[in-house]
């Protein structure tokens, strides 16, 4: 399996997300042109911040990204940067897709993002903290509480 960690000064993370971003008004703008457009965008957006793109999909209205990054961006720093870069670019770029899109918003303000496992899942994790010394003792367990909060 290939070796996808980022290697640091001082750490060595592997850290990747599925974002989801959404076309404002669902607007189907992307066209071969644009889509073109907007890869070139997200592969210099790599050269010049912590963020890796390892694959890129779309569909007529939304957009859906593999993404690698480091613990210094968060994960909404990681959604704004890509969503304010692209969208000043392709409206430059592309103007015919400001005309269809009032209010000078490519991105609707939401996004849908979620972490991804490279190596395990959390029963994969649960189960190898359990092994962890001569003696386990748990002391302490949690649910996935925000879901049911927020749900």
């Amino acid at each position: 399996m290939e070796d996808r960690h980022i290697r640091k000064d001082h750490n060595k993370t592997c850290l990747l997300y599925h974002v989801v971003l959404t076309i404002k008004y669902r607007r189907e703008v992307l066209t071969d042109g644009v889509i073109k457009t907007l890869t070139k965008i997200f592969l210099e957006i790599q050269h010049r911040y912590d963020i890796q793109f390892l694959e890129i999909g779309t569909d007529e209205d939304h957009l859906h990204a593999l993404v690698q990054s480091v613990p210094t961006a968060s994960p909404s720093e990681i959604v704004q940067t890509v969503k304010s870069i692209t969208a000043k670019q392709l409206f430059k770029l592309h103007p015919e897709v400001k005309q269809m899109l009032w209010g000078g918003q490519f991105w609707t303000r939401g996004y849908y993002i979620n972490t991804v496992g490279q190596y395990a899942t959390a029963e994969t994790i649960r189960n190898y903290v359990k092994k962890q010394g001569k003696q386990y003792t748990r002391h302490y367990q949690g649910q996935l509480a925000l879901f049911d909060a927020l749900g």
